[in-house]
């Protein structure tokens, strides 16, 4: 049997030079770029546009790495565009913000529509068969998804399968938590629609990873890596590894596994570049425990509520910005100002809650963190 293929390569900074250079031995390594696209293509860039914030943060996709994408696909002759739907903020707020807009207004890199939303059937989803998808991934020939790695506090790990909900148009994301509470169903849906995407092969900043309290109020951290792979699962699943994670605890590998999507098993991947050994991090920042998903209901709620996580608001930290307010997805709103005070920090009503963390997850001031119920932590639940 064919090994997927995952390419390593180190990268110690951002300075463009070394990063071009990176970028292209990790193509190279994959059979060269002419393997995946031809002149007049339409190809669609999707990198990880979280939200508008500056480079440093490492919540989004770094501007130098795309770059280097963007001029070695351009190079091909093919018609290059990019987009993502960010959680909060259009596309070219958080474009402009992280260095990308300047980049590809240079290289001439079209920025495309990810708001008008198109319904699809996927008659190969397992999870999800319909879909709404921005229009722009419909008008594409060939998707390259360059994903960020970082830590997720509802999936544990968001890579290179987590990089397509972004083709879900805005508010839309919304009515999949709603839909789809429990993590490992969030995570079939996901696996899904990365099938119905369909990248052609995946890119991941790894330079400077985040970790801790991700994907956006987490702390940066060096990795000098750039991974490359056609198999997203393959991909994802070796991060895991050299964060010392097993790829079965995150649902996105477990299950884009058993759809076929690619392969996690250590024995069915090929590594290639640089030493696997050389990026070990033992001590990366996530947690390593099996997922312990939030069921709504009856004794599966009570018990639920005292072993899974809950948001909780550090009010030191809370600049009541209301981004978690404007984001909680359940109706009636599970964390709000209750009482009307927005000068205040806001309040998680706990029995309503869904645990879909989109507040932890969107928090600008990381003011959100994940507690841990003092149960799970007494059964060693909760290990770093």
């Amino acid at each position: 049997m064919r090994k997927s293929r995952v390419a390593l390569v180190r990268c110690e900074s951002y300075d463009y030079p070394e990063v071009r250079r990176a970028v292209e031995r990790g193509l190279a390594l994959l059979g060269g770029i002419g393997r995946f696209m031809k002149k007049g293509q339409r190809v669609l860039l999707k990198p990880n546009l979280l939200v508008g914030d500056a480079p440093e943060k490492a919540v989004n996709t770094h501007h130098a790495v795309f770059r280097a994408v963007a001029e070695i696909a351009g190079a091909t002759g093919a018609l290059l565009s990019y987009g993502d739907s960010p959680a909060v903020g259009s596309t070219i707020g958080a474009a402009r913000k992280c260095g990308i807009l300047a980049v590809a207004k240079e290289l001439g890199v079209s920025a495309v529509d990810f708001d008008t939303a198109v319904e699809v059937f996927h008659e190969k989803g397992v999870q999800n068969k319909k879909f709404l998808v921005a229009k722009a991934v419909l008008d594409s020939d060939v998707v390259v998804s360059i994903p960020k790695l970082k830590t997720h506090g509802f999936e544990k790990f968001s890579g290179c399968v987590k990089n397509q909900f972004g083709c879900v148009p805005g508010v839309r994301k919304g009515e999949y938590h709603i839909k789809l509470p429990d993590a490992n169903h969030f995570a079939q849906m996901l696996v899904d629609l990365n099938g119905f995407v369909n990248p052609a092969f995946y890119v991941m900043d790894g330079i400077v990873a985040m970790e801790g309290n991700g994907p956006r109020g987490g702390k940066p951290r060096k990795m000098n890596v750039l991974l490359f792979s056609e198999d997203p699962i393959a991909l994802d699943a070796t991060v895991c590894r050299m964060i010392g994670v097993n790829p079965e605890y995150v649902p996105t590998v477990k299950y884009g596994y058993a759809a076929g999507m690619g392969t996690w098993i250590k024995d069915e991947i090929e590594l290639a570049g640089d030493a696997f050994e050389g990026f070990l991090c033992p001590d990366f920042n996530i947690d390593r425990a099996p997922l312990k998903p939030f069921r709504a209901r009856g004794l599966m709620r009570f018990l639920g509520n005292r072993l899974v996580p809950k948001p909780y608001i550090i009010p030191e930290k809370c600049v009541a910005c209301g981004v978690c307010v404007q984001v909680c997805p359940a109706v009636p709103k599970s964390v709000d100002w209750f009482g009307g005070d927005k000068k205040r920090p806001p309040a998680h009503n706990y029995k309503t809650c869904i645990r879909c963390y989109c507040c932890q997850e969107l928090c600008p001031a990381g003011a959100i963190e994940l507690k841990f119920p003092l149960i799970r932590r007494a059964l060693g639940g909760k290990r770093r």
